[in-house]
């Protein structure tokens, strides 16, 4: 009878499993995310870690500001591009159509994560809700893992798999909202001219 007390007793004594957060839930908070900036820490293919700053301003504009040791090193994207100055001198950055990664599900100006073939994975691991993701006309572009926070519902990090298997995870802080964010931080041209 001991034992049978000492099991339940641990048994209740467990976390309640959590059910997964709702894709119209997850979308309708993503479409709240505006003008805001949060710290990450980007974990890399090779396991390096960078940090830094990162600035959205939806729809379709982010900006990662790295700090030292790669504190030249800056992605942009802004429109339709995505921009990688490398910080290594270039004064020309890398371009890329934003629409052929999987960030630009998070920058969309409308996110519905309900949208057929759209989501190819939804469940709950240790408390939190995963949405793997990938545009449905173009899988070749990639795959992208979103972990959500339920309480309060936050958006904590996002895994990136590009079409050769290499992975890019980048943890995020919670949010801050930012009132007056420059529309510079987001200008390619702007930016390409401050490095000549």
């Amino acid at each position: 009878m001991k034992h049978l007390i000492l099991a339940l007793s641990c048994l209740f004594a467990l976390p309640a499993h959590a059910d997964k957060l709702p894709l119209s839930t997850l979308s309708a908070y993503i479409n709240t995310i505006d003008a805001d900036k949060a710290q990450f820490t980007q974990i890399n293919g090779d396991g390096s870690r960078n940090t830094g700053t990162l600035y959205l301003k939806r729809p379709g504009r982010a900006r990662f500001e790295y700090d030292a040791p790669m504190d030249d090193t800056l992605v942009l994207a802004s429109g339709s591009q995505v921009a990688i100055f490398d910080g290594r001198g270039a004064v020309k950055p890398e371009q890329y159509p934003l629409k052929r990664t999987p960030l630009n599900l998070i920058l969309a100006r409308n996110v519905d994560l309900t949208r057929a073939k759209m989501v190819t994975g939804h469940g709950e691991e240790k408390g939190r809700t995963i949405v793997q993701a990938q545009d449905p006309e173009h899988p070749e572009y990639g795959k992208i893992y979103l972990y959500f926070e339920p309480s309060p519902l936050r958006l904590a990090e996002w895994l990136i798999v590009s079409d050769t298997g290499e992975q890019t995870r980048v943890i995020l802080e919670p949010f801050t909202p930012v009132s007056d964010m420059s529309p510079f931080l987001f200008d390619i041209a702007f930016e390409t001219r401050q490095r000549q």
